[in-house]
C-alpha cells in the first residue's frame, strides 16, 4: 500500500507526520530532507527521494515492480505542492485489497453516472469504463464514433469524474438519510485506449484520469493513430520498447501524484499483424519481411508473440491483459502457465467480451463455469468491456417497440418490474428521490429551517410511491 506523506498544519522543524493511510511515521530531518519553513501549508511535499526509495524497496505493494527512472526523478517532477488525488488513491488501495482477498473482481462496462449506480446497488464492487463506449456515446465531442481514438483524449476522464459524482451523491444521499448501506466508491477501471500519443501523451492523460478519481488504468501495445478495436482488423502493433515506455510513462505519473494507480498492460499481439518499426530484437522473429504501402511491417500474430510481449510488460504493469478473438480457455491456459513460469503469481485480466458470440463456441455448463476456471488461472480482473452499451440499447428497444404496439400498457409493465425489483434493493423507481431531491432539501432546511420551498414534500413520489 502507497503511502502518500502529504500533509498540513503549522508544524515546526523537527516534527513527527504520520502517513495519510496510518502507516509509518517520518521526520522532517530525515537524509536529503529539503528545508521548509516553520508553518508548512496544506499540500506542502516534504517527501524526499529517500524516503520514497525506501517505500518502493519495502512495501509489499511494489514487488516485482521495475521503474526505469529514479525516486529522485518523481521528487524533482512533483514540485513543492501535490493536490491529493483522494478518490484515486482510495480506490486504488480499494481495487488492490479486492484483487489479493476476493476469487476474482467482476466488473460490467458502464458509461454513465446511472449505470455505475445500479451497478453498485445490485452487488459489483469495480466499474469498468471502456473507450469504446465512450467513443460510441458518451465522448465530449458529442459525436458517435467507432473505437478508433477519434474522440477527444480528455473524454474519459470527464467520464470517470461524472461517474465518480454519481456515486458520491448516492453516499451523500444516504448519509443525509441516516444510513450509508454499502461503500459506495467502487474503484473504476478505466481505458487509455493506446495514449493518444507519446509517452508524453500517456504521462497526461494517466495525470487526468488519476485527478478525476480512476483507480486503474489500461493501455494497449497498438499505435495510437492508428488504433482499432481489439476485435476489428487493421490493428498496427508498436516495438515492445515503445510500449514499456508508456506504461512507464503511466507509472511516473501515478508515483507524481502519489497514488498506487493499478496498471494494466495489454497486448493485441493475438490478431494484430501489423507493426510500425522491427528496432526491437524481441519483435524481429515475428516479422515476415513484407512491408505495406504505409511501410509497416508484416508480421505473425499469435500466442508466441502474445507470450514475448507479456513477459516484456510484466516487470512495469501490475496486471497483464491479453486480447482474444473468441472465449478461449485453452489459450488463457498458454499464456497463464508461460507468464507464471518466469513470475509467479502475476495477477492476470480477461475481456468477457460482447463481441464473442458466446453459445457459438461454448455450452451453457461450459459458460457457467468459464470465469471461475480463469479465476483459477489467475485472471482476477474479468470484466465485460460493452455491458453498458447493449443494455442501454436492448431496454430501450423493447421498451419502444411495446410502447408503438401497445401504447401505455408497455411502459405501466416497465413500473410494475421496477416496483418487483425493490425487493432486491432496487430504488430507481423513485426517481425524484434517485437524483438527489431530497439531499437537497436537506441543504434547503439547513439554511431555512423553516422553508415552505422543499420539493418532496407535496411531490407526487412521496403521495404515490411509498
Amino acid at each position: 500500500m502507497a503511502r502518500n506523506f502529504t500533509h498540513s498544519g503549522n508544524t515546526p522543524p523537527g516534527f513527527t507526520v504520520r502517513a495519510s493511510n496510518g502507516g509509518d511515521t517520518m521526520t522532517n530531518t530525515a537524509q536529503n530532507q529539503t528545508p521548509r519553513p516553520a508553518g508548512l501549508r496544506a499540500g506542502d511535499q516534504v517527501q524526499t527521494a529517500a524516503e520514497l526509495r525506501e517505500i518502493w524497496e519495502t512495501d509489499p505493494r511494489w514487488d516485482g515492480v521495475e521503474r526505469t527512472y529514479t525516486a529522485e526523478d518523481v521528487i524533482r517532477i512533483r514540485g513543492s505542492v501535490r493536490e491529493d488525488a483522494t478518490l484515486a488513491h482510495r480506490g486504488a488501495e480499494n481495487l488492490w485489497n479486492l484483487l489479493h482477498t476476493e476469487d476474482y473482481v467482476r466488473a460490467l462496462g458502464a458509461y454513465t453516472g446511472g449505470q455505475a449506480v445500479q451497478q453498485v446497488r445490485a452487488g459489483l464492487k469495480a466499474i469498468y469504463l471502456s473507450g469504446w463506449q465512450v467513443a460510441a456515446d458518451g465522448n465530449l465531442a458529442g459525436q458517435t464514433y467507432p473505437d478508433q481514438s477519434l474522440y477527444p483524449a480528455n473524454s474519459v476522464p470527464a467520464v470517470v469524474r461524472r461517474i465518480n459524482n454519481a456515486l458520491i451523491r448516492q453516499d451523500q444521499l444516504e448519509h443525509a438519510e441516516g444510513e450509508v448501506t454499502q461503500d459506495w466508491l467502487a474503484p473504476i477501471v478505466a481505458d487509455a485506449e493506446a495514449g493518444f500519443g507519446g509517452p508524453l501523451n500517456a504521462y497526461e492523460l494517466a495525470q487526468s484520469l488519476i485527478q478525476a478519481g480512476a483507480a486503474a488504468i489500461h493501455w494497449e501495445d497498438q499505435l495510437a493513430s492508428e488504433k482499432k478495436c481489439g476485435h476489428l482488423g487493421g490493428k498496427v502493433l508498436v516495438p515492445t520498447q515503445q510500449h514499456i515506455r508508456t506504461l512507464n510513462a503511466a507509472r511516473l505519473a501515478a508515483d507524481v501524484a502519489g497514488v498506487p494507480t493499478v496498471i494494466i498492460a495489454r497486448t493485441d499481439a493475438l490478431a494484430a499483424d501489423l507493426l510500425t518499426s522491427d528496432v526491437d530484437e524481441r519483435d524481429q522473429r515475428f516479422t515476415t519481411g513484407e512491408r505495406t504501402p504505409e511501410g509497416f511491417y508484416r508480421i505473425r500474430p499469435g500466442i508466441e508473440s502474445v507470450i514475448s510481449r507479456g513477459l516484456a510488460f510484466a516487470p512495469y504493469a501490475d496486471l497483464l491483459w491479453v486480447e482474444t478473438g473468441e472465449p478461449d480457455i485453452e489459450l488463457a491456459r498458454d499464456f497463464a502457465a508461460a507468464i507464471h513460469a518466469e513470475f509467479p503469481g502475476k495477477l492476470l485480466a480477461y475481456n468477457c467480451s460482447p463481441s464473442f458470440n458466446w453459445k457459438r463456441h461454448l455450452s451453457d455448463a461450459e459458460i457457467a463455469t468459464f470465469q471461475q476456471e480463469l479465476a483459477d488461472l489467475g485472471y482476477k480482473f474479468q470484466f465485460i468491456t460493452l455491458a453498458g452499451f447493449h443494455a442501454v440499447n436492448h431496454s430501450m428497444f423493447d421498451l419502444a417497440r411495446g410502447y408503438a404496439e401497445r401504447a401505455m400498457s408497455a411502459y405501466v409493465e416497465l413500473q410494475e418490474a421496477e416496483f418487483a425489483a425493490e425487493a432486491n434493493g432496487y430504488t430507481a423507481t423513485k426517481h425524484q428521490r434517485e437524483a438527489g431531491t431530497g439531499y437537497f432539501d436537506v441543504i434547503s432546511t439547513a439554511l431555512n429551517p423553516d422553508s415552505a420551498t422543499l420539493a418532496l414534500a407535496g411531490s407526487t413520489e412521496a403521495a404515490q410511491f411509498h
